[in-house]
């Protein structure tokens, strides 16, 4: 975490951005503008501005975005859960597909379906993802029309769901308003799907090498010889035995999606956390993008914290 303010702090410094002239505007005078320096501490060394900040984002603090004229920490809590809840939902589909899929393809090393696995997760890596989300709008939304369009909801339904975690699947169930789930799930089925395909590619390649490793491993071939079905030898065996790193795997591919659905959100304009940061850099607004720097920084080392946690529940040996 350190590291990560650190390096976040340099981003701020050496962007060819004046933060100054962002709070006074171009037409300041000087003296405004010196005023303006001091107080934002500016004139003081690099190290003491450092611990200004260390101290600031302990406690919260981003400062105050000059697009929104908010809080960041304010503007982070409104954005971020739709991020989050469009990376979750993909990664859902990534896991539910790739898995399985991994899985089949290396059981069946060399056959048909070994060969559509290998060819998903290369054009899942190869393809651009704004040039599928495009193609998908025009598609699935404005052709077939069996999608909803950019945006989080439609215009009826928007803000008619009371907030209450910031996830409006949730939120529309807990209000007990099916129309707004079916019009929120509409919107947000297709930007999923293309994360959720991603994350697939990259899940079900990785799945499908840990498997392969375990198959070719003394103890299966020991199963097999004592008569256990084929079935009971992949799933009970080697799968369980690759489960522990495909835990470190989800993991990433679940921060990725988190950081990398920038251009997906702008594409389908989705009210994120990847479309306030580059709305923020556009406009040289440094407090929002340090402040959304940190944010996603700060969920990857959770993640790896909560991936080591589950290594303990599922490997006892670990203990």
């Amino acid at each position: 975490m350190l590291g990560l303010l650190l390096v976040t702090f340099i981003i701020g410094r050496v962007m060819p951005i004046d933060p100054v002239l962002k709070v006074v505007g171009d037409r300041a005078s000087q003296a405004q503008y010196d005023a303006a320096y001091q107080a934002m501490g500016l004139d003081r060394p690099l190290y003491v501005q450092f611990a200004r900040y260390l101290g600031d984002v302990l406690t919260g603090d981003f400062g105050r975005s000059i697009s929104t004229g908010q809080l960041v920490v304010d503007d982070i809590l409104r954005v971020f859960p739709a991020t989050f809840e469009l990376a979750t939902l993909g990664t859902l589909i990534g896991v539910l597909i790739g898995v399985p899929l991994g899985v089949i393809a290396a059981a069946r090393r060399g056959g048909i379906i070994d060969q559509i696995a290998r060819v998903v997760a290369l054009v899942g890596y190869s393809m651009p993802i704004f040039w599928l989300g495009l193609m998908g709008l025009l598609v699935f939304y404005g052709i077939l029309g069996w999608v909803g369009g950019p945006g989080r909801q439609g215009i009826i339904y928007d803000g008619m769901v009371p907030t209450v975690t910031g996830l409006i699947l949730v939120d529309s169930l807990i209000a007990g308003d099916w129309g707004a789930f079916k019009d929120a799930f509409s919107h947000i089925i297709l930007p999923a799907s293309l994360l959720g395909y991603f994350s697939l590619a990259y899940i079900s390649r990785m799945t499908r090498s840990f498997m392969l490793e375990q198959l070719s491993a003394e103890y299966i071939t020991t199963a097999r010889v004592k008569g256990l079905s084929e079935r009971a030898v992949i799933w009970r065996h080697a799968f369980r035995n690759i489960s522990i790193p495909l835990v470190t795997v989800i993991a990433l591919s679940f921060g990725s999606l988190l950081e990398g659905s920038v251009l997906t959100e702008i594409i389908f304009s989705w009210p994120g956390l990847g479309q306030y940061i580059t709305k923020a850099l556009l406009s040289g607004d440094m407090n929002a993008v340090l402040g959304g720097t940190v944010v996603v920084g700060t969920c990857f080392v959770l993640l790896n914290l909560l991936s080591d946690i589950l290594y303990r529940v599922l490997d006892p040996r670990s203990k």
